[in-house]
């Protein structure tokens, strides 16, 4: 259920031009905040939907006087989606941007993906982002820009990844889809693929032994930050890539391209 955070604060209103506003789903914590910190800095009027309410608390508390509301909702449940959708459009006006970064990550070799898993794995990742896109459609202004959250993960085989992976691979497919058919509304459409993060976003990827795989086959030999990854958002959303449709943008230290290394 939509929970409008801030309430009491007056925000700023349309006055003779329209509010660059934009929702960012999964957008309490991790990447999502890091995209919620950068659009607001860019002057965003920016609404964060989060499933996790104790942590929009306290990104609400950090973010406290910043244009923002924060919005409690499962991206799975269709009638929440909407509910904090309309509250972000009573409080700011029409939609201009979305940035799906709901998601989850489940590591699990294929023959102990159970279906339940797999189930649950692409209904927040995948048909989270097409019921917040859809709700974000139906609430636009004259033009919008979207961006999805996919992964590495989506581009090629990892181990334990069927879940994940299928699942972040559909997002980048039903990206370029939807860039294709939504292209006469004035609406671009792209992806950010992020590799690995640091610092950590999930307890699976504090197991240094993966990590250190990771890194042997990251060229720069690093992972990609929060604020990088958030960077390739807002470049994304910007008039700059007024041009950039249906592209999916790698964020991932060159471990996609990786090949055979250098042998001097």
């Amino acid at each position: 259920m939509a929970n409008g955070g801030g309430t009491g604060r007056a925000f700023r209103h349309n006055a003779g031009k329209m509010n660059q506003v934009v929702v960012v789903t999964g957008g309490a914590s991790g990447t999502g905040l890091a995209v919620v910190e950068r659009l607001l800095d860019d002057g965003w009027f920016v609404a964060v939907v989060d499933a996790d309410s104790a942590a929009l608390a306290e990104a609400e508390d950090l973010l406290s006087g910043e244009e923002a509301i924060f919005l409690a909702a499962d991206v799975t449940d269709e009638d929440e989606v909407a509910e904090a959708f309309d509250t972000a459009v009573e409080t700011f006006g029409l939609l201009t941007a979305l940035v799906n970064c709901a998601g989850v990550r489940r590591e699990t070799a294929f023959e102990e993906t159970n279906a339940e898993l797999f189930r649950q794995v692409l209904d927040i990742n995948l048909v989270g982002s097409l019921i917040a896109s859809q709700a974000a459609l139906e609430r636009m202004g004259e033009s919008m820009g979207i961006v999805n959250l996919s992964s590495v993960s989506g581009l090629r085989a990892t181990a334990g990844s069927a879940a994940y992976g299928a699942a972040k691979a559909g997002v980048k497919m039903m990206t370029e889809t939807m860039a294709l058919e939504l292209a006469g509304r004035s609406v671009r459409v792209n992806c950010v693929a992020p590799g690995l993060i640091e610092p950590p976003a999930t307890v699976f990827d504090e197991d240094m032994d993966h990590r250190r795989a990771w890194l042997e086959h990251t060229p720069q030999g690093r992972f990609p930050t929060h604020r990088e990854v958030a960077s390739a958002v807002a470049y994304l959303l910007s008039p700059e890539a007024g041009s950039v449709n249906g592209h999916t943008l790698v964020v991932d230290g060159g471990f996609s391209i990786a090949g055979l290394p250098r042998v001097d």
